[in-house]
């Protein structure tokens, strides 16, 4: 199950997940989970090929859909371990609306809240969830998603610089 929103990310009902995503798609609420290691670059991992949408294209860390019984900030925590097999502080920088439509009939109408975290240790990630995983240069990851935007997560693309522009800031004010 989905929480359904409307423009102000306020509640309106919850879905079931695939029947959010069909006939044009349902605004329901998401999250987007971007990692940093101390060196300043960030992990990225490729989809499952076995995703309903974007298997196989680079992405963020972890995304998911908070479930209507457990809050965001739970269910943040609760996502990355199960997709790449470990916690952090997630801080929660900005939000962002996006709809695109796949080749598959589904949309993706997403009100997308985007956290930040450092991690430095061990990653396992759930094979189920994640082909492979690596940390990337950020001046080099900018470059491939202009050079190469078909190998990445259409909401990726939409939030990396500004991402890149928190994650600065975080760094210079601590």
């Amino acid at each position: 199950m989905v929480i359904l929103v409307d423009e102000n990310d306020k509640e309106v009902g919850i879905e079931e997940k695939i029947k959010a995503h069909e006939g044009g798609g349902k605004l329901h609420r998401a999250f987007s989970i971007f990692v940093f290691n101390s060196e300043g670059k960030m992990l990225l991992q490729k989809r499952a090929k076995t995703k309903y949408h974007s298997g196989g294209l680079w992405t963020n860390a972890c995304c998911s859909h908070p479930s209507p019984e457990k809050s965001l900030s739970v269910m943040v925590h609760k996502r990355l371990k199960e997709e790449m097999g470990f916690d952090c502080e997630l801080e929660e920088v900005f939000s962002f609306k996006y709809k695109i439509h796949f080749d598959n009939g589904l949309t993706e109408w997403e009100y997308d809240h985007v956290f930040i975290g450092e991690f430095n240790g061990e990653i396992k990630p759930n094979q189920k969830e994640v082909s492979e995983w690596k940390w990337v240069d950020l001046k080099e990851l900018q470059k491939d998603v202009n050079k190469q935007p078909q190998n990445y997560a259409y909401w990726f693309k939409i939030a990396l610089n500004r991402v890149i522009a928190c994650y600065n800031n975080l760094k210079t004010d601590s």
